[in-house]
């Protein structure tokens, strides 16, 4: 009688670039606690800036170990918040898409004696080959070249697998080391994804990769669901498949806890850990987008969202195998996302969102013409290289302007080009259509008030979280679980209220803006 009054709860954890983010939700999906770690902050014995390394030829990685720190930091700081790991029917997670771990040989014995008496962090400390390549890496051009031209062209590999090459997926990546640290990659073990290393640290042993972020590696036929072997030939050897084992559903059950967090912790023996997905698809998880409505992630990058029912790739974007019941997901992923908006409000107006909204409101919508893109990291869509550009209401190059026109340059610009790029793919916003906004940015009203009219459409938050991967995780969680045991929750279908609706001359302001912005990308030098 007392486990059936007990209250059901479960846990989500985001793996982020910057932070770990926990939370926990009850069967009605009302947040209940959380905790973060901010990784420059918190952790700072790893000298990471905005949680990434970055070396001197494009390239970005991340120490694994950093993030086996950072979960024994948010672990002790749920108990400190009062969490009862006892009342933990499951668990899921998401994480920062592309990046991948690279086990050590021995690491899977590892994970399945561990010590409850210690820490993760001292435990593993020898359990990883190399840093890990993350998503803003932009190194490996020539791979993806390789990779394009053994699989019969971009084309035929964005057919195949949801995306032309990228330098950030991680067959390109795996391409590289396997030939640039043959010995390396001959020690390793197993390579993970983020998502599913941080799934092997609850699993006890190393998690198979989920399908929906597995498709964000230019390694799966995201049609037959299964690796597609001209890609593995290309990109490593006879032992690639071994390494990377085989992709699971995004609503699989991998295991039950590891008994490390039920002796350390107090877990339940049969808490259930579902595959972890990458933070874009447990976004759109969370998100739980209705026909004609567009997911936006406003985080460190920005992202589109939308839900498909074929697996039609268009050469701008990316199709994944989708992690709900939508068959597959489009992702539209912008690099220059909060990093840039925020070094920019840095120089513009100090560390102060309010004195950089003044900044706007000093300013009318269209700018007066001035329009600006920046490129603080090479972009992804389009594909280019670091570059800022202004130009005047007749498109001629300005080489500075006030800090107010600038201002809303930089953000106007993003969101024009959001929304030509979705366009480029078939988004279509109709009479019914609004966007939802998510993400650490989805705070900002004057952004998204910029967002509603360039769009002309609302735009509109969730009730109950900001953050949707994060909340999506513990979502996912809660919806397998009760889906493998029969058992159904309260919670109900999210709530969204709007934020920003567009004025009613928005798109007589913005839709020459957007030809405008088409007419600056042909000038824009191509990354190759």
């Amino acid at each position: 009688m007392l486990d059936e009054t007990r209250k059901k709860t479960f846990l989500g954890f985001d793996f982020s670039t910057q932070r770990l983010k926990a939370v926990v939700i009850d069967e009605d999906y009302v947040v209940q606690q959380e905790a973060d770690v901010d990784f420059d902050v918190e952790l700072p014995e790893f000298r990471t800036a905005g949680g990434v390394l970055r070396g001197e030829h494009g390239e970005v990685t991340a120490p694994p170990l950093l993030w086996v720190k950072a979960l024994d930091m948010v672990m002790d700081k749920l108990i400190v918040a009062g969490v009862e790991f006892a009342n933990v029917e499951a668990l899921s997670g998401a994480a920062q898409q592309h990046g991948s771990v690279w086990w050590a040989k021995g690491a899977e014995d590892r994970l399945a004696n561990l010590s409850s008496e210690q820490f993760l962090h001292s435990q593993l400390a020898s359990a990883f080959v190399v840093d890990s390549p993350v998503w803003m890496d932009c190194s490996t051009s020539a791979d993806c070249r390789a990779l394009e031209e053994a699989v019969g062209g971009a084309e035929e590999l964005a057919r195949i697998t949801g995306s032309r090459a990228y330098e950030r997926f991680t067959g390109p990546q795996i391409r590289k080391l396997h030939r640039t640290r043959l010995r390396a990659y001959s020690a390793t073990e197993r390579i993970s994804l983020v998502s599913s290393f941080a799934c092997s640290l609850f699993a006890g042993k190393v998690a198979p990769l989920d399908l929906s972020d597995g498709s964000g590696m230019n390694l799966l036929d995201i049609h037959h669901k299964t690796w597609c072997e001209e890609a593995l030939k290309a990109c490593g050897d006879e032992t690639l498949a071994d390494k990377l084992g085989a992709p699971v559903p995004s609503a699989s059950v991998v295991g039950t806890i590891s008994d490390y967090y039920v002796q350390r912790y107090g877990f339940k023996p049969d808490c259930k850990v579902v595959a972890f997905t990458g933070d874009n698809c447990s976004a759109l998880a969370g998100l739980r987008l209705r026909a004609g409505w567009v997911g936006l992630s406003l985080g460190t990058s920005d992202t589109l969202l939308l839900g498909l029912q074929s697996p039609a790739a268009p050469s701008a974007g990316h199709v994944l195998v989708g992690p709900t019941s939508a068959p597959y997901m489009a992702l539209l992923c912008f690099a220059n996302g909060s990093l840039t908006r925020q070094a920019h409000r840095d120089r513009l107006a100090g560390p102060s969102w309010g004195a950089f909204d003044d900044l706007l409101r000093a300013t009318v919508r269209g700018n007066m013409g001035y329009m600006g893109i920046y490129y603080d990291t090479a972009e992804i869509v389009p594909r280019a290289k670091p570059l800022r550009r202004l130009v005047d209401a007749n498109g001629r190059p300005v080489e500075k302007l006030a800090s107010q026109f600038e201002a809303r340059a930089l953000l106007e610009g993003q969101a024009l080009a959001r929304r030509a790029h979705a366009e480029d793919m078939g988004f279509t916003l109709e009479a019914g259509s609004r966007v939802v906004a998510t993400g650490g940015a989805s705070v900002n009203t004057a952004l998204l008030q910029i967002f509603a009219d360039v769009f002309n459409t609302p735009v509109y938050v969730q009730d109950s979280h900001a953050n949707a991967a994060l909340l999506g995780a513990a979502v996912r969680a809660a919806e397998v679980w009760s889906e493998h045991t029969g058992i159904s929750l309260n919670g109900s279908e999210p709530t969204v209220s709007p934020v920003a609706k567009p004025y009613p001359d928005a798109e007589r302001i913005y839709a020459p803006m957007l030809r405008r912005y088409r007419d600056m990308l042909k000038d824009i030098p191509a990354l190759h």
